[in-house]
C-alpha cells in the first residue's frame, strides 16, 4: 500500500513539472499564432478536436472494465466540466493574451489556487481551522504566492526598452486580428465604458482563472463517483469540442479562418498535449495524493 502511494506520488509531481514546463511553451508559441492572427474560436476547436482524438481511444480500452455506467446526473457533470474548463477556459485565456502578453499571462495564473482555495472552502469540499498552524500556514502561503503574480498583472510600470506606445498600438492591432466578430463587438462595448485594452485583457485572464476555478471544484467530488480518471478527462474535452463548434458555426463567418498556417498548427500541435497534462496534474492533486 505504501509503495503503491509512493509511486503515484512520484507520478503526481512528475505530471506537475511536465505540465508547467509544457505552459511555460505554450504562451510564447501560442501568442505568436495569435500575432498572426489565427481565430481564438477555430484555434481552441482544433486543440480540443486533437486531445480528444487521441484521448477517447485510450480512456476506452484502458478503463473498460472499471469505469462506472454513466447517468444523466453524470452527464450534467461532464457537461459543465467541458464549459468551465475546457471551453471557458481556453477562450478567455487567449483573448487575454491576445492583448497583453505571455508574461502577464502566466503571472495570472497563481489566483487559480486562491479561487479554488475560497470556492471549495465555500462549498464545505475543503475545511480550514484558523486555529492551527495548518490552517494559518494555508490561508498565509496562498495570499503570498499570489500576491507577487496579482502586482505584476494589474501594474504597469514605465517601458525600459522599446517605445511603449508604439508597443501598445502593435499589440491591439495584433489582439484584435484574432478576434471573431461578435467578440470584436464585446470589446468595443467595454471599451467605450472606458476600459482600456490591457484592463480588457487582464479581466480576461482573471475570468480564466475562475473558470479554472469552477473546474476544479466541479471536479473533485466527481471523481469520487466516477473514479475513471482518463474518462473523465476525455468527455470534458468532448463537451468543450461539441461547445466550441456549436460557437463557431455562428461566430466564425470567413471559412479562411479554419485554414491554419504553419506557426499556427505548431501552437495546436503543442497545446494538446499541455492540455492532457494540465487535466492529469488537477486529477492526481484532487485524488488526494498531493
Amino acid at each position: 500500500m505504501a509503495e503503491s502511494m509512493g509511486g503515484d506520488t512520484w507520478k503526481a509531481h512528475v505530471s506537475m513539472a511536465l505540465a508547467q514546463l509544457f505552459y511555460g511553451g505554450y504562451t510564447v508559441i501560442t501568442k505568436v499564432a495569435l500575432n498572426v492572427g489565427v481565430n481564438h474560436l477555430v484555434f481552441c476547436f482544433y486543440r480540443n478536436f486533437l486531445a480528444f482524438f487521441i484521448l477517447a481511444p485510450l480512456a476506452f480500452f484502458i478503463e473498460r472494465r472499471t469505469r462506472p455506467p454513466i447517468t444523466k446526473k453524470l452527464l450534467m457533470s461532464f457537461f459543465f466540466l467541458g464549459l468551465t474548463g475546457i471551453f471557458g477556459n481556453q477562450l478567455l485565456f487567449l483573448i487575454g493574451l491576445s492583448y497583453t502578453n505571455p508574461t502577464y499571462a502566466a503571472a495570472a495564473q497563481p489566483a487559480i489556487p486562491v479561487f479554488t482555495f475560497l470556492l471549495t472552502v465555500m462549498m464545505g469540499i475543503e475545511r480550514v481551522n484558523l486555529l492551527r498552524y495548518e490552517g494559518l500556514a494555508k490561508v498565509g502561503g496562498t495570499l503570498i504566492c499570489v500576491s507577487g503574480a496579482m502586482l505584476m498583472v494589474l501594474y504597469r510600470g514605465p517601458a525600459l526598452i522599446g517605445d511603449k506606445e508604439m508597443d501598445h498600438v502593435l499589440q491591439i492591432k495584433r489582439g484584435a486580428r484574432g478576434q471573431p466578430e461578435p467578440s470584436g463587438w464585446l470589446i468595443s462595448g467595454l471599451l467605450n465604458l472606458g476600459f482600456d485594452h490591457f484592463q480588457l485583457g487582464v479581466m480576461s485572464l482573471i475570468a480564466n482563472c475562475c473558470c479554472m476555478t469552477a473546474f476544479l471544484a466541479i471536479q473533485a467530488p466527481l471523481l469520487k463517483k466516477y473514479p475513471a480518471n482518463l474518462s473523465v478527462t476525455a468527455y470534458s474535452f468532448f463537451f468543450g469540442v461539441v461547445l466550441t463548434l456549436i460557437v463557431s458555426l455562428f461566430m466564425v463567418n470567413e471559412s479562411t479562418n479554419w485554414i491554419l498556417k504553419q506557426s499556427e498548427i505548431l501552437a495546436v500541435v503543442y497545446a494538446h498535449p499541455r492540455g492532457i497534462f494540465n487535466r492529469c496534474r488537477s486529477i492526481y492533486s484532487y485524488l488526494g495524493i498531493l
